[in-house]
């Protein structure tokens, strides 16, 4: 079983990811750690998501708004978590200097 965090976010509660697991999450592509990609980037992110110019590592334009994302220390890389899960897979990495 995954363990999981409820936490309270804009006045609703939703489910994320616990601490422990995320210390032993790593990036598949460059084994870097992983932590919560800030709220302020998250919108940011959210909002170039909305305007169709953030692409994955496939190339594919992202179109739904992501509830969180795991980012790498260096914040180079982020990775979605759609239903409390996150989406660990190289062609889904989406490259944050989109966001610049």
């Amino acid at each position: 079983m995954i363990p999981y965090l409820k936490t309270r976010n804009r006045g609703t509660w939703r489910v994320g990811i616990d601490g422990g697991l995320l210390e032993i999450l790593c990036c598949p592509l460059t084994q870097a750690p992983l932590q919560r990609l800030p709220g302020n980037k998250l919108d940011r992110l959210n909002a170039l998501i909305a305007e169709r110019k953030i692409k994955n590592q496939s190339k594919v334009v992202l179109e739904a708004p992501l509830e969180e994302a795991l980012v790498t220390r260096d914040g180079k890389l982020a990775y979605p978590v759609r239903d409390s899960i996150p989406v660990l897979l190289i062609d889904q990495g989406i490259a944050l200097a989109q966001c610049d």
